[in-house]
């Protein structure tokens, strides 16, 4: 090992070890915030309902939130890899406006809102969500042809986000009496994740993970050119596929049990790329451990900027997210180089 492939590795040591720092700090701090205060986290060894307020609702949720972080932000690193676009998203492929779609449809038919907190309801929303998601992105391979044509299936994702968009924006016209009902899932929320939702994150989390950090290769070959890739004998039809596979799983998961949260898997790679330059190996890892960070960070704001009440986290991740995008063009615009 050189000094340089040394030094990388020990800055993405030293990386992986400020995050996983700041995770357990987070997660300490998230058990901690809630409209009840403080109080909870000091009187659960003697009060039973505080006990109850920490395991059943803080708790879940704060892991939640880092769950969906982390799913967000390995999308991200996916996408961005996979369609050699810095501007990749983990909503490319027309997921978003799926899974609103779905939830929008399980609304309208069936009368379930994100406020309800019967599980039958929950799963039902869930589940509309998920299959939302994936129908857009099967639908978008479908428009695109398959995977070979990576223009294609980024202007197939434009088109189906914007059609699905459309249709859901005519079905709250229609059923105006779910638009308020929407909105938590629109803006994005935590406030109704519960362990079992962990552990579908969790899952997901793991199978995704694994299969993006042994596909990494491939995306480090897309990064030197398509005909380089296919000169160092990748197999990239099918890579491709798997990729998006993943991507899909990943996104569906994550807007499945938050709703729609932005920035998050578009920043958390930048931001893992203004420390470290490194294989995608090693970004992919690096980036899930920065979407957790910064989705956790930003659900506590979302809950104590304004308690007892709360703001949508959705909307706290766009603003954030928002500022950070502007700052880094306006930073690059000297230079006149892109993001």
């Amino acid at each position: 090992m050189n000094h340089a492939a040394s030094r990388t590795h020990h800055r993405a040591l030293w990386l992986m070890g400020v995050l996983l720092l700041a995770s357990a700090a987070l997660l300490l701090v998230g058990v901690s915030v809630g409209s009840t205060g403080f109080e909870s986290l000091l009187n659960m060894q003697s009060d039973a309902q505080a006990l109850q307020i920490i395991r059943e609702i803080r708790l879940p949720r704060t892991m939640g939130a880092w769950l969906a972080g982390a799913l967000l932000g390995l999308a991200g690193a996916v996408a961005q890899g996979l369609f050699r676009n810095p501007l990749a998203d983990p909503y490319l492929l027309g997921s978003a406006s799926g899974a609103s779609l779905g939830v929008a449809l399980a609304m309208a038919l069936f009368g379930v809102s994100p406020l309800a907190t019967h599980w039958v309801a929950r799963v039902g929303l869930t589940g509309a969500a998920f299959v939302g998601a994936v129908a857009a992105v099967l639908l978008t391979l479908l428009l695109a042809k398959g995977v070979q044509h990576t223009l294609r299936l980024l202007l197939a994702g434009v088109i189906v986000g914007v059609v699905m968009g459309a249709i859901s924006s005519l079905i709250l016209l229609l059923t105006p009496d779910i638009m308020q009902a929407m909105q938590s899932f629109m803006l994005g929320s935590t406030a109704f994740v519960g362990w079992t939702a962990c552990a579908v994150m969790a899952a997901v989390f793991a199978v995704s993970l694994i299969a993006a950090w042994m596909m990494s290769h491939v995306l480090d070959g897309l990064a030197l050119g398509e005909s380089t890739a296919q000169s160092l004998g990748l197999r990239l039809p099918q890579m491709r596929a798997a990729l998006v596979a993943v991507l899909a799983l990943a996104t569906g998961t994550a807007v499945a049990q938050t709703g729609l949260i932005a920035f998050v898997g578009l920043a958390a790679p930048h931001l893992v790329r203004s420390v470290i330059k490194t294989t995608h190996g090693r970004l992919i890892v690096l980036a899930c451990l920065m979407g957790a960070v910064l989705l956790t960070a930003a659900d506590i704001l979302a809950r104590w900027l304004v308690a007892p009440q709360e703001l949508p986290v959705g909307v706290l991740t766009a603003v954030l997210g928002g500022g950070y995008l502007l700052w880094l063009m306006h930073r690059h615009t000297g230079r006149g180089a892109g993001l």
